[in-house]
């Protein structure tokens, strides 16, 4: 278990790096905003609200967000959360700065971080073949993201080439590019795909495994209907 006690809210994580679990301790009339569908337990006196952001227009889109806030009242209360994903989770306590986040990356954040979706734009969602939204985080305060395999973080000094597929986060100032990784001979054949060139200066944050190869492997060994 790892248990922190930073300029934000107490909390806990426990079974690191496979299957991350997020443990907060709420003050009274505190508030904590939650992917929907992540929360796990909780004590009696936290309240639950739904929030859609994004709007009708995004939603029918796919690019809106649903977020659940959990308020403890009438004193403190724990409430522990578990990420989608088998994988990681990470904390980082933003200071008046921002992070965007994969579309499926958001677990929780402190009330004060603004969160909010952000479109891509259509070559730069359609040709990575990821959502075609990212998560805005900002402002001060908590926040925790989830992955898909670990999580490790990378300085980038001046440029950084990272398979698209294994993108989790990157701070705000960053610049990137997405683009193929060879020829097209190489997009078909070599089992790599797209890449986003990153530049500036900043950090990013990776997940060490990806979904669709996974998903490549298991499909031979699913059960064949019957014809």
């Amino acid at each position: 278990m790892e248990t922190q006690n930073n300029k934000g809210l107490e909390f806990s994580m426990d079974c690191k790096p496979d299957y991350g679990f997020l443990t907060v301790s709420l003050p009274s009339g505190t508030k904590l905003k939650v992917e929907a569908a992540g929360m796990a337990t909780m004590d009696t006196n936290i309240e639950m609200k739904t929030k859609f952001k994004g709007g009708l227009s995004r939603f029918l889109t796919g690019e809106s967000l649903f977020i659940n806030e959990f308020t403890a009242k009438n004193g403190s209360g724990e409430i522990q959360i578990a990420p989608a994903c088998p994988g990681d989770v990470e904390h980082v306590y933003l200071d008046n700065e921002a992070i965007y986040l994969q579309g499926s990356a958001f677990l929780a954040s402190a009330d004060t971080v603004n969160v909010e979706s952000k479109f891509q734009g259509l070559v730069k969602g359609f040709f990575s073949g990821e959502r075609m939204f990212l998560i805005k985080c900002s402002g001060q305060g908590d926040l925790w993201f989830n992955s898909y395999g670990g999580i490790m973080s990378i300085d980038v000094e001046d440029s950084y080439v990272v398979d698209t597929g294994h993108i989790v986060a990157f701070t705000e100032g960053l610049q990137y590019d997405i683009t193929k990784i060879g020829g097209y001979k190489s997009l078909f054949f070599s089992g790599e795909g797209f890449v986003c060139k990153f530049s500036g200066k900043g950090k990013v944050w990776i997940q060490t495994r990806k979904v669709m190869p996974f998903i490549a492997w298991v499909n031979p060994f699913r059960p064949a209907g019957k014809g």
